[in-house]
């Protein structure tokens, strides 16, 4: 068994001696450039895996299935297995995982979204009574569904959804929708039930009945600040200074008043923490 170790590692390091001196042959300067800032590249984010392995084994209570929870919801890590299959996670179960975080926020605009399978790591979906009259747009709800597989399932190859005029690319290189990115809300994750709270951005951020749900934090009525004057008592959130009250759970519909709506912003809450899609 030693043998054949060595044999192995020899020949690894072998090919590593060929590959090098066949990138400094390349006569392309820019080439031989890129080549070797993707060579140091790859070797920093291996180094930067170990040192997290190693960081969470060091640890004086580790043990063996919370060390690989552990590992499996760090970002480098998790790149790491994926890359060599060892994710311990099958993708089936995170590609549900994924949509079970989203749920809220399309059942907050009356929509839901189905999985039809996954076939060649090809991932089916069919959007199912998205309300096409909310400001939130079917693009935009793809949007959401996409980036929280992207986050939870990199390793898919691709996304065809149902429900949707225009058709998607595949996960790795589709652009967001509307020209939105997302960013990290920070200090939103441990809001309490029942609280709303001003975030960055503009934003507010409400916990109703255990779900984070973001908006624009301005009156549709009036414009001013909900989040620091406003009352939120169940889902409904009023506002201090005209009395609009709006129903957070349904897309922030005003309920005093059926021309007025809260602007809603998508909300991903996962391992990595809050995020919200705001435009570029």
């Amino acid at each position: 068994m030693t043998d054949v170790a060595t044999t192995h590692e020899e020949q690894l390091v072998e090919r590593v001696q060929e590959l090098t001196a066949r990138l400094e042959e390349i006569p392309d300067l820019e080439a031989r450039m890129v080549a070797d800032e993707l060579a140091a590249a790859i070797v920093q984010l291996y180094g930067e895996g170990l040192t997290r392995i190693f960081g969470a084994l060091a640890a004086d209570d580790a043990d063996v299935a919370q060390v690989r929870a552990e590992l499996a919801a760090d970002g480098v890590v998790a790149s790491l297995m994926l890359i060599h299959d060892l994710y311990p996670v099958p993708l089936h179960e995170r590609v549900v995982q994924a949509l079970v975080q989203i749920r809220p926020y399309l059942d907050s605009h009356g929509g839901d979204v189905e999985l039809l399978g996954i076939e060649d790591g090809v991932v089916r979906l069919k959007l199912i009574g998205h309300c096409r009259t909310c400001s939130a747009s079917a693009s935009t709800l793809e949007m959401v569904v996409e980036d929280a597989l992207r986050e939870a399932a990199p390793d898919l190859a691709g996304m065809e959804v149902e429900g949707v005029q225009a058709p998607t690319n595949p996960i790795p290189n589709s652009p967001a929708a509307n020209e939105q990115t997302w960013v990290a809300l920070e200090g939103t994750e441990g809001i309490e039930r029942g609280m709303v709270v001003t975030a960055s951005q503009g934003l507010l951020v409400a916990n109703v009945a255990g779900t984070l749900l973001a908006y624009r934090d301005a009156c549709a009525g009036c414009g001013a600040p909900l989040a620091a004057a406003g009352m939120l008592l169940g889902g409904t959130l009023t506002c201090a200074t005209c009395a609009n009250s709006y129903d957070l759970p349904r897309a922030g519909r005003c309920r005093d008043d059926a021309e007025l709506q809260l602007t809603p912003v998508p909300l991903l809450r996962g391992a990595g923490g809050v995020k919200v899609a705001v435009a570029r």
